[in-house]
């Protein structure tokens, strides 16, 4: 179910980085010249969206191993994120998404969640590393 919902969501970034680019004077013409902010500012607002609609998730009555594996979601994206941003550097990325992973497993632990929160955000942590280090490219 995490790995359909990841798909899902890919989709989803595309489809917005597509409306995005129809509202933006030149958006689609392959040549014409972006400004340097403005993929940083589309990651942004797609990291924002899937906040929002995490925060939704998890403030709703759904069952815990439902939010659990959507948990997969704002886990990815961020990381994704991370990745993205840090790519120019070879070890940062590591480094931040570590310090992340091990904050949100923190929380957990302070706010007593329960063992599929933690699964969840450590399956995706080390998927994505894994992938990063054998040479995987998003």
């Amino acid at each position: 179910m995490g790995f359909v919902l990841l798909n899902l969501t890919f989709l989803f970034n595309y489809l917005i980085f597509q409306l995005i680019d129809l509202f933006i004077p030149g958006g689609l013409r392959p040549m014409s010249p972006m400004p340097q902010w403005f993929p940083i500012a589309r990651h942004l607002l797609f990291l924002i969206i899937i906040a929002l609609i995490s925060w939704i998730v998890f403030r709703s009555k759904l069952p815990i191993l439902i939010k659990a594996t959507f948990m997969t979601v704002p886990s990815a994206v961020v990381l994704v994120t991370v990745g993205i941003f840090l790519y120019p550097s070879p070890v940062l990325p590591y480094l931040v998404g570590a310090v992340l992973t091990i904050g949100v497993l923190f929380y957990f632990y302070r706010t007593n969640r329960p063992w599929l929160y933690y699964y969840s955000v450590i399956l995706i942590a080390l998927a994505l590393t894994v992938f990063t280090l054998l040479g995987g490219e998003i």
